[in-house]
């Protein structure tokens, strides 16, 4: 039996709802394919910071890298500020475990309505370089309160961070239908969108089978909402990968459902899956909370850990649940959080009970075996 050892970290509102209903599925899967996952929870948050003034302890990435994964709900509440709840606990671990790939798939799924009229199905992959980019720490305040009072945020493009991401994204697109697409604003922003585009495109070279297209990011918007159906990869700045991805979501029908995975590639320290939507202060604990971003996205974190048939498994059973009309409310269903579970969970058994059917079918007799 593999053994993974998951880091958990449910974070504020609903995310205590989703995290253990997306557990629930994952030990539920993790039974049926011998896998080992060994989860120990993490009470950090904003309950956290209110205690102690800081968003986790100060040794803890120290913690959080002795583990395979990192789960995370959701973050954020209204006492405390994005700027503590977001920088002193997901931004770091982002940065100093060189989680630089945000992945973030953008598909319509049976059961969810998608606001656009046409039915044509969504498949797309965004790639978000995740550590650079517009949300650097590179800035600062001057003269306060005065008159001219100034802000100044500088954009770090680097070759490094910019190669790196084309790399994963070209090579996604090859492994799909070859088509990549660059996010850029290179017509308004004349230093670091030129640079994005050209190491892009240089990148992208040594991908003869991939198509690349540069795409200004207002048309590209346009573009999501009104043909969606023809991207296949997308790749953009941390910026402009966040906006994408969250439209790219909503013309799917709804960011509730989507996943997303922040990613170290390179092996050498632990990647963090959450789904994109926030803590949601106003309907938590009643129950309403839509768990499939966090399934979702754990079954990404199987993926990432080289577990794929059980990946595929878990997916395929949270989507036989939408299908079926089952979802939660917000996507037009009648569950509640605790319903859609047990759903998932029944369909995981389901699917399993079909998968040893179909394998004895195929299993050959000792008849049969003996002319081959």
């Amino acid at each position: 039996m593999t053994d993974h050892k998951i880091a958990v970290i449910a974070g504020d509102g609903i995310g205590k709802e989703v995290v253990p209903a997306a557990i629930e599925c994952l030990e539920r899967i993790a039974g049926i394919h011998g896998i080992g996952l060994e989860f120990t929870h993490f009470s950090w948050g904003s309950d956290y910071y209110g205690d102690h003034g800081r968003m986790m302890p100060l040794n803890g990435l120290d913690q959080l890298a002795q583990h395979d994964a990192i789960f995370l709900g959701a973050v954020g509440s209204p006492e405390v500020p994005d700027t503590e709840s977001l920088w002193g606990l997901l931004i770091p671990i982002r940065r100093e475990f060189q989680q630089y790939i945000n992945l973030r798939p953008v598909k319509t799924l049976d059961g969810v309505k998608s606001p656009l009229a046409s039915k044509e199905p969504i498949d797309i992959l965004i790639v978000r370089e995740n550590n650079e980019g517009e949300y650097s720490e590179v800035g600062g305040r001057a003269y306060r309160g005065l008159p001219h009072e100034t802000a100044v945020q500088e954009t770090i493009f680097t070759r490094l961070g910019v190669s790196r991401a084309a790399h994963y994204a070209a090579s996604l697109a090859s492994s799909r239908k070859g088509h990549l697409t660059s996010a850029t604003k290179s017509n308004g922003i004349i230093h670091t969108m030129p640079f994005w585009d050209e190491v892009v495109e240089e990148t992208t070279r040594l991908y003869p089978d991939v198509t690349l297209t540069s795409e200004l990011v207002d048309a590209l918007a346009a573009h999501l909402v009104l043909k969606p159906w023809t991207f296949d990869v997308i790749v953009a700045s941390n910026l402009l990968g966040d906006i994408l991805s969250d439209l790219g979501s909503s013309v799917t029908g709804s960011i509730g459902v989507a996943p997303s995975a922040n990613l170290n590639p390179d092996g050498d320290f632990p990647s963090l899956f959450e789904p994109v939507h926030g803590s949601a202060p106003d309907i938590a604990g009643k129950g309403l909370a839509n768990p499939v971003g966090q399934i979702w996205s754990g079954a990404m974190m199987l993926q990432h850990l080289g577990h794929p048939e059980a990946a595929e498994h878990l997916q395929l059973a949270f989507e036989s649940v939408l299908r079926a009309g089952m979802g939660t409310r917000d996507v037009g269903g009648p569950s509640s959080t605790s319903e859609f579970t047990a759903a998932v969970l029944v369909a995981i058994d389901a699917l399993d009970a079909v998968g040893q059917t179909e394998k004895a079918a195929a299993k050959p007799t000792a008849a049969s075996s003996s002319s081959l």
